[in-house]
This record gives C-alpha cells, sequence and structure tokens, in this order.
C-alpha cells in the first residue's frame, strides 16, 4: 500500500495554488476542470506519484469557505531549514502560526504555517533532505 494524496476543499482554487506553489515551494501537476459536475482539482505536490504523495485541492463551484472541524490535525513536511522556510513562507504572505523550535520535551524543530482555508501544515527540519 502506498499513500497517493490528501484532499482538502478550498474556497478559492487560484488563491491556494499560489499558497501551496510559491509559499510552499510545491509544483503544479496538473488541473481537472468538470463544470458539468462543478468542481474543479489541482494537484500539486513535490513530485508525482508514485513516488510522492500529492495534495489534491478540491474547488466546489459557489462555495467560499469550509468548517474545518475538530478532527483534522495538520499535514506534516520535512524541510532541511524549519527557521529559512519559515522565512521564505513569510515573504511570500504565508502566515506563521508556531515559530520555529523545538517540540515540547524534545530536540526536534518544527513550525506550523497555515494555508488561505486554515489548514495547519507541520515544518519539521530534517537536515538530510
Amino acid at each position: 500500500m502506498r499513500l497517493l494524496h490528501t484532499m482538502l476543499r478550498v474556497g478559492d482554487l487560484q488563491k491556494s495554488i499560489h499558497f501551496y506553489t510559491q509559499a510552499m515551494g510545491m509544483q503544479l501537476l496538473r488541473v481537472t476542470k468538470r463544470p458539468e459536475q462543478n468542481y474543479d482539482l489541482a494537484f500539486v505536490g513535490y513530485g508525482t506519484n508514485p513516488e510522492h504523495a500529492e495534495i489534491e485541492l478540491t474547488y466546489n463551484y459557489g462555495v467560499t469557505s469550509y468548517d474545518l472541524g475538530s478532527a483534522y490535525g495538520h499535514i506534516a513536511i520535512g524541510v532541511p531549514d524549519v527557521a529559512g522556510t519559515c522565512a521564505q513562507i513569510e515573504q511570500a504572505g504565508g502566515t506563521i502560526t508556531r515559530a520555529p523550535g523545538p517540540v515540547k520535551g524534545g530536540n526536534t524543530v518544527i513550525a506550523f504555517v497555515q494555508d488561505p482555508d486554515g489548514y495547519k501544515i507541520e515544518l519539521i527540519e530534517r537536515p538530510a533532505l
């Protein structure tokens, strides 16, 4: 088995594509338009399946926001330098919700950022990346 993608419903597809490609450094992998079914999809990631998991951004026509619920946690992304990545994300207009620093009770450096729809993304420092 292999993790293929995670789907996030978004209120503004272009704004979300911009965030994930410009602030997070992902590539826009493909776009599928389904006007007859009233939705569009954009897949973003650091590579394509099957080598890399992707994020599927789903825009349902006419829906500009969603209730994220209390069960959703976050997406985690490994980066070689959390502080440097946070600086790049802020420069691109992204929001840092937890500044870089060690995880409580440990030494691993983490930070949290938030996408335009409020989804949390954890950055975990992995120098070997």
